[in-house]
Order: C-alpha cells, then sequence, then structure tokens
C-alpha cells in the first residue's frame, strides 16, 4: 500500500463540503458570487484529482494513497481511505462532472441558488466518500449520506412530479440499504467469532472464512442494495421518474455517477467478500443483466419524451456493465469500469444536450422538434458525437468498453453475448430515429425557428467532454493499464471459489 504525501484524497472529501458550509455564510441574493464560489471549489478538487490521477502507481495491485485514523473503537470502525485501479477511474469521473453539472446550472434554476449550490457540493463530497471508503460503516454513511441532497435536488428544484418521483428515489434506495447494514454487522460480528474483536474494515473482512450458505445471505443483500442503485431490472422503475423530473444537474450527476455507485459495490464489496456466492449468482444476474439491456432499448425506442429515452437507454447500458462484472474475468471486468465512465460522459452529455433544449422552447417532446441543424449547427455536432458514443462507434470512448464486455463475456456464454450485441443494434436504431427526428426534416414548430446556437457557457461544458469521448475512444490504455494490477488481484481472489461453483477444472 502507498501512502501520499499528506491527507489528499480526504481533502478531496473535505475540499466540497468546506465549499458549502461556506456558502452558507454568502448573501443569497450575491448570485454571481454564489455561482464562482461553487464552480472554483468544484474545479480545485478535480485538479487534485489529476494529481492522484499522475501519482498512481499503476504497477501496484493494492490500495495507495490509504488514509487511517481510529473512529469508533468501541466497535472497530476506523476512518480508512484508499484507491486502487477500481475506484481511480470513478473518482475522475465524479470530480469531472462535477463542475459541467455545477456550470450547467447557472442558468434553470430561477430560485433559492444559494441551497441548490449547497447541495450540489454536498453530493459531490458524499460520491467522492463512497469511492474512496474502505471501512463499511464509513462507506454506509457516505453512500446514505448522497440521498440527502439528491432528495432536496429533486424536491425542490425538480419538475410538476418532483415529490412523487423523490419519494419513490429514497424508499427504493433506502430499503436495500437497510439490509446491507444489516449484513455488514453480521459480517463484523462473525469477524469476532473468529478474532476476539469487531472490525467493519474491508481490507481486513476480504478473505474471511464464511460458510457458503451464509455467503448466499450475506450477498443477497448487498446484492439488493446494489442492484437498486443500478437499476437493474425488476428494480429500474424508480429511475424514469427520477430523472425525468429532476434538473438538468440533477440528472447529469445521477446518471453520471450515482449509478455507478451500484455497480463499483459490486466489484468493491459483494466480488470480494462473498466470492463463492458471487459465482453462484452469477448465472442469475447475467441473465437479468441481457434482459434489462433489450428491455431498456426497446423501451427507449418507445419513448416521445428525450429526457426519458435518455433514462431508460441507461438500464440498457448499465446492464452491459453488469454483464462484465459477473462474467469474472480480466477483459469483461477492465471493459465494465471502462463503460461506467463511458455511460457517465455520454448519458452526462445527452441530459446537457436535452436540458439545453428544454430552456430554450420549455418542451421535451420529440415531436415538437425537427430540422434544429439549420438553426443550431454547432449544437447539432456535438449532439451526433455525443450519440455515436452512446451507440459505441469505432473511434469513441463507448465502443472500447462494449468491445471488451463483449469479448469477456463471449468466453464464458456466448449466448449472452449475442443477446447482448442485438442491445447495441437496437441502440443505434433508438438514438438515430431520435437524431433523425429532432435534427433533420422540415421544422414542426415556427419557434424552432429562432433558436440560437450553443453560447460560450453551454461550449464550456460540452468541449471538454467531447474531448474526453474522443480521448478515451482513441487511447484507452492510459486508463486501462491503471486498472490492470488492480483487477487481475481481485479476479485471483475470486478464481477458486468461480471454479468451483461452475465446475471448472
Amino acid at each position: 500500500m502507498s501512502q501520499a504525501a499528506g491527507p489528499i484524497l480526504s481533502t478531496l472529501i473535505a475540499l466540497p463540503l468546506l465549499g458549502a458550509m461556506l456558502l452558507v455564510l454568502v448573501d443569497g441574493a450575491r448570485e454571481g458570487l454564489i455561482k464562482r464560489i461553487a464552480l472554483a471549489v468544484s474545479c480545485l478538487g478535480f485538479l487534485l484529482s489529476l494529481i492522484v490521477y499522475g501519482r498512481f502507481d499503476p504497477t501496484v495491485a493494492g490500495m495507495q494513497f490509504v488514509e487511517r485514523v481510529p473512529w469508533i473503537s468501541s466497535i472497530g470502525s476506523s476512518y480508512v481511505l484508499g484507491v486502487d485501479g477500481i475506484s481511480l477511474p470513478l473518482l475522475l469521473l465524479t470530480t469531472f462532472l462535477s463542475p459541467v453539472a455545477i456550470l450547467a446550472s447557472f442558468s434553470g434554476i430561477p430560485r433559492r441558488l444559494k441551497g441548490f449550490m449547497i447541495c450540489m457540493l454536498l453530493l459531490e463530497g458524499g460520491m467522492i466518500g463512497v469511492f474512496l471508503a474502505l471501512d463499511l460503516l464509513l462507506f454506509y454513511v457516505f453512500w446514505e449520506g448522497t440521498l440527502i441532497p439528491m432528495y432536496f435536488l429533486i424536491g425542490i428544484w425538480g419538475g410538476p412530479r418532483r415529490i412523487y418521483a423523490t419519494l419513490k428515489f429514497v424508499l427504493f434506495t433506502m430499503a436495500g440499504s437497510v439490509l446491507m447494514l444489516l449484513a455488514m454487522i453480521a459480517l463484523a460480528v462473525l469477524h469476532r467469532s473468529t478474532t476476539g474483536r469487531l472490525s467493519f474494515d474491508l481490507l481486513e473482512l476480504i478473505g474471511a472464512a464464511i460458510p457458503f450458505g451464509l455467503q448466499v445471505w450475506l450477498f443477497a443483500a448487498f446484492a439488493l442494495a446494489f442492484a437498486i442503485k443500478v437499476p437493474m431490472l425488476p428494480f429500474h422503475t424508480w429511475l424514469p421518474d427520477a430523472h425525468v423530473e429532476a434538473p438538468t444537474a440533477g440528472s447529469v450527476l445521477l446518471a453520471g455517477v450515482l449509478l455507478k455507485m451500484g455497480t463499483y459495490g459490486f466489484l468493491r464489496f459483494a466480488l470480494p467478500l462473498f466470492p463463492a456466492a458471487a459465482a453462484a449468482f452469477s448465472p442469475l444476474i447475467s441473465v437479468l443483466a441481457v434482459i434489462g439491456i433489450l428491455y431498456g432499448a426497446l423501451v427507449s425506442l418507445a419513448q416521445d419524451d428525450l429526457k426519458r429515452l435518455v433514462a431508460y437507454s441507461s438500464v440498457s447500458h448499465l446492464g452491459f456493465v453488469m454483464l462484465g462484472i459477473f462474467a469474472m474475468n480480466l477483459q469483461a471486468v477492465e471493459g465494465s469500469i471502462l463503460q461506467m465512465v463511458n455511460h457517465g460522459l455520454s448519458t452526462g452529455a445527452l441530459f446537457l444536450l436535452v436540458g439545453m433544449i428544454y430552456e430554450r422552447r420549455h418542451t421535451r417532446i420529440i415531436g415538437e422538434f425537427g430540422g434544429l441543424s439549420r438553426v443550431m449547427p454547432r449544437f447539432a455536432l456535438c449532439f451526433l458525437v455525443v450519440a455515436m458514443s452512446s451507440i459505441g462507434l469505432p473511434g469513441l470512448n463507448g465502443f472500447v468498453g462494449e468491445f471488451l464486455i463483449l469479448a469477456g463475456t463471449f468466453r464464458v456464454h456466448r449466448g449472452f453475448a449475442i443477446l447482448a450485441t442485438v442491445g447495441i443494434v437496437l441502440a443505434a436504431v433508438y438514438m438515430l430515429w431520435m437524431w433523425q427526428r429532432v435534427m433533420w426534416g422540415e421544422s414542426r414548430r415556427s419557434q424552432n425557428l429562432d433558436l440560437h446556437d450553443l453560447r460560450p457557457r453551454e461550449i464550456a461544458m460540452l468541449v471538454p467532454t467531447i474531448l474526453l469521448i474522443l480521448w478515451i475512444g482513441l487511447f484507452p490504455n492510459h486508463l486501462l493499464r491503471k486498472m490492470d494490477a488492480s483487477v487481475t488481484h481481485l479476479l485471483g481472489g475470486v478464481r477458486g471459489a468461480t471454479s468451483e461453483v461452475r465446475g471448472v477444472k
């Protein structure tokens, strides 16, 4: 394990939280100052994460920059942070999308801007904590802590059905989280029975001898919480409502980062803690992932609301991530981690673009548009690149992740890989059909003829995102090399149990 020169990981978490506290002291009428403080704090966090990326040693399989401080000693819980090749890409994704989402909020928030920015910074701090926490109880605190600012972001600044959407989101998430907490306590008690002391330290608990029957129940409790957050079929029904009612910035972070907390949870906790149970559940989860891929794509085809279409497409895309995770080989798992980043960038950008249209026309109904490419050529170009990224066009980021997932899955189960490929074809259908109806043809409304093209602020949001889409698509090894040692180490720990359950010698 590598130790950072100073508590850089704690600084990453504390910075947005301190920024939120600073905003509390600012006069709510000084909206310009509030915007600048929130953006500056979030951008500083991104710069700090780049330092972590630059100092990260890709040859080290274990945790790096580890920080450990006693927290609740009476129950064996400590403040433990660390980062490895699995969490590093998601840390970068979080710190990149947060300032983008804050910049997107410079317009379109007509009331209580100060409260909105406080919630955005609190949410950023919580999300970073989820990806860095190595103590189960600390992880749970951050996991649940993200619910509070998102509850207010949707409930106060959301659409007409915001109360229904936010309650559904919170109740779904908390239902799974309570069972996960019980499983965490059971793990700590089990550790005490063998070592004589309670511990919630993930690094201590990995590798513990847990009977298979108990593993199944504990895995199921963790998996339910993570599956709801992903969300996997049939736990997905909260997602479209939350996305449609959330403000643009909320949708960007919900799709870009919060959903990845579920897929990350499977990799960080469920697989290494309960390898035999994970192997036993692998066929079932893979089947649900494939169904989710096809279901999400087919339902996206039927949507007439741009935001709801993008929301259902997330169900399909994250099905690929789950399929790759439970293929349990290097290609597929690395493809899944990369696809988490890819989905965050492409779907986050799609929500930004939909939000820009909504600010201009105050509608998201596809039938209200048509011919926008003639009056908004820069917007149309950005939309095209992002849509192609979502489809998985070679040369863009989505292709690399999906290819690795399918190649790795094909080695384990060819049928799953073939069916998942159908989902890619359907994605091309609904994305290109949506593009055609919005951007080409004759304008269906006279209001569309007076729309202005991208403003400088909007270009500042989209251009860095598109550059990252191109960079990952052309040079994916920059991220993949950072993952190799950590993913190999993870799979080495579960391979024996996987082989035993599947009967592979």
